[in-house]
């Protein structure tokens, strides 16, 4: 079963995001709190969704996204921060059935797009991926600014 995440998620959540940073070694990165997940999913402005995936009462995957912004369309889309499902549990349909899902949410909402990056490793996540026809934006360069870098940008404004 496919539904939102409720706040009696959030530890599930948590938890989930800190098994996906496990598979992508870099554990040692991840200090998201409970709190934190609670707060930007069901806060007073969220600034995140979520849906789970869910079997027999217990959550076995997620995805959590959030609204981007297309200057060219005009309209929002979804950004999937993160897709995880329990390795136990992959193969049953619950990653197609999440993406379904968000797929759903832009459809209703007239979002014009649903995009997400993968580790260039992940073989298994890109397969499936291309097995949904989805396209890979190969002429882009992700960047990112954070800790001093983001903080030395910061002091010169």
């Amino acid at each position: 079963m496919i539904r939102r995440a409720t706040p009696d998620d959030a530890a599930a959540v948590t938890g989930l995001i800190y098994d996906l940073a496990e598979y992508e070694k870099a554990r040692h990165e991840c200090t998201v709190t409970e709190g934190q997940i609670a707060t930007a999913l069901f806060g007073e402005n969220p600034s995140a969704f979520c849906h789970v995936a869910e079997e027999a009462g217990a959550v076995v995957g997620m995805a959590l996204w959030f609204r981007n912004f297309s200057t060219w369309d005009g309209v929002h889309g979804i950004y999937l921060e993160d897709l995880f499902v329990k390795p136990e549990r992959r193969g049953a349909g619950h990653g197609r059935a999440l993406l379904a899902a968000l797929a759903k949410e832009c459809a209703d909402n007239g979002y014009s797009r649903l995009s997400w990056a993968v580790l260039d490793w992940n073989a298994p996540s890109i397969a499936f991926y291309e097995s949904l026809d989805a396209t890979a934006q190969d002429e882009w360069t992700t960047y990112r600014l954070s800790g001093d870098a983001l903080t030395r940008l910061a002091a010169q404004a």
